[in-house]
């Protein structure tokens, strides 16, 4: 075969060889170029197989069954358990129990001798906590009905505020019902299940709900404080999530403090929403989220990024694109986070020094970053758009342009290493949508982020949350210090 071809290209002149040689070159071109896209397109769909909820910002929920991901918790050196200084906490005994049984001593079981009159050398104590059974208990309230002898008026007299209806629930009962579908998270249905399985007594899931109307109807100052002290804070938390409204994807947005917590609802992710809710336009303090642009939209505050979502994606870099770069970068953010939580109470920040050693260790490090990953090529004129690049190169674009905001820790020491705080407040609500699906209607939604606006500050500032929400409803609610 092969001398055959060979004999009809020795028949071809020079023109006609130069023509094969051409068209063989651009079909090798081509090839080239299928070739290419084909092997970024198996890169890239490797890279998304290979990402979990530990090595980027994926959700937990997306990681299957399958075997759980190494945890970006650093060993510890200590052994398990409480460790020496530690003050641990056991049941106590009590100086007055509310019931004292005394057990006597009657008879000897060796000798069978008879105890009765023999003198009590000493009394053993044994002290059991366990809650008395629980039923529910009706008050029933009596007003007299008179009639004036004098103008023939018929009197009656006033029940105690909040006594309305001819039978209904009182506020103990409406706080804990609350409690249990805002803060535990269970749905109407088990809620209900739950309280006739206590008392004896099932309510009906009607009653739940105008429960939640009625503490969100005194909540309006304790709103208006959290907020006004969330926009007045030196360091905010802020972060978003999904949040599925009348069968829609909306978005919950978060901003918190150690001692507060605000949610809103919006239809929106992005720069609309946050405007829509208010806090960040106004605030003028150090906001630590995750790099979402539309965060970065609001000039009038600072910002810092939260670490934990680089760890996470330098490890991919390492793990999938065997970057020692991004191992080095890894270290060196763990060993600026061990010396900051180091260093004295009244300190601020690191020393000029050891910021110069920081900043410029960052720098090298970004440097051989770039290296191992230069810029892609200028795609033809006719494509549009921007460029395409790798995972590693846009995390490098990303660290390398908010250099001190990803370090803003070691400067700043108000600063956290992340937004672990704001991820907290949001993980319960996601746990919410797991537990009970959608909300069925907007206002809905609003009332619950209301309330557990007022849940998760109460909660953080060592309030009882059940002892809070009913004294919401007696008309005194818990304002936030």
């Amino acid at each position: 075969m092969n001398e055959q071809v060979r004999e009809q290209l020795r028949q071809l002149d020079k023109e006609q060889l130069i023509d094969i040689i051409l068209d063989l070159r651009e079909q090798i071109v081509e090839l080239k170029a299928i070739v290419q896209a084909q092997s970024e397109r198996i890169k890239t769909l490797e890279d998304q197989l290979a990402k979990n909820s530990h090595n980027s910002s994926k959700p937990p929920g997306s990681d299957g069954l399958k075997k759980k991901p190494r945890s970006l918790r650093e060993k510890g050196k200590r052994k398990t358990g409480g460790q020496e200084g530690h003050e641990g906490k056991t049941l106590k005994m009590v100086a007055v129990p509310d019931y004292q049984v005394l057990h006597v001593v009657t008879m000897c079981p060796e000798c069978q001798a008879n105890l009765q009159e023999v003198e009590v050398e000493r009394i053993e104590k044994r002290q059991v906590f366990d809650t008395p059974e629980v039923s529910i208990e009706v008050t029933e309230h009596q007003g007299e009905v008179k009639c004036c002898p004098n103008c023939r008026v018929q009197v009656k007299a006033h029940f105690p505020e909040g006594v309305q209806r001819a039978v209904q629930y009182g506020p103990r009962l409406q706080s804990q019902a609350i409690y249990l579908t805002n803060y535990q998270l269970l749905p109407l249905a088990r809620t209900c299940e739950l309280l006739g399985d206590f008392y004896g007594h099932q309510p009906s899931e009607a009653f739940i709900l105008q429960a939640n109307e009625a503490v969100h109807a005194q909540l309006a100052t304790p709103l208006a404080e959290i907020y006004d002290q969330v926009v007045r804070a030196d360091v905010m938390h802020n972060d978003e999530t999904g949040l599925r409204v009348e069968g829609k994807l909306n978005w919950l947005h978060v901003a918190s403090t150690p001692r507060l917590t605000y949610y809103g609802v919006h239809r929106k992710r992005g720069q609309e929403a946050m405007r829509a809710i208010g806090i960040l336009p106004e605030f003028k303090g150090i906001s630590v989220h995750d790099g979402l642009v539309s965060y970065l939209q609001f000039e009038q505050c600072q910002h810092a990024l939260c670490n934990a979502h680089h760890l996470r994606e330098l490890r991919f870099v390492f793990e999938q694109h065997k970057q020692s770069w991004a191992e080095d970068m890894t270290t060196l953010l763990r060993e600026a986070k061990r010396e900051v939580e180091a260093c004295e109470p009244d300190q601020n920040s690191l020393s000029a020094e050891r910021l110069t050693h920081y900043y410029q260790r960052y720098d090298e490090l970004l440097q051989q970053g770039f290296e191992a990953n230069p810029p892609p090529e200028t795609p033809p004129p006719q494509k549009r758009g921007r460029k395409k690049q790798s995972a590693p190169k846009n995390l490098l674009d990303r660290l390398q342009k908010h250099k001190f905001r990803t370090l803003a820790f070691i400067a700043d020491f108000r600063v956290p290493f992340d937004n672990n705080l704001a991820e907290r407040d949001v993980r319960m609500m996601k746990v919410k949508q797991k537990i009970s699906g959608t909300f069925r209607t907007w206002q809905g939604a609003e009332l619950f982020c209301d309330i557990r606006s007022y849940i998760s500050t109460v909660r953080k500032q060592g309030h009882n949350v059940i002892e809070a929400l009913y004294q919401a409803l007696v008309q005194r609610p818990l304002v936030p210090a």
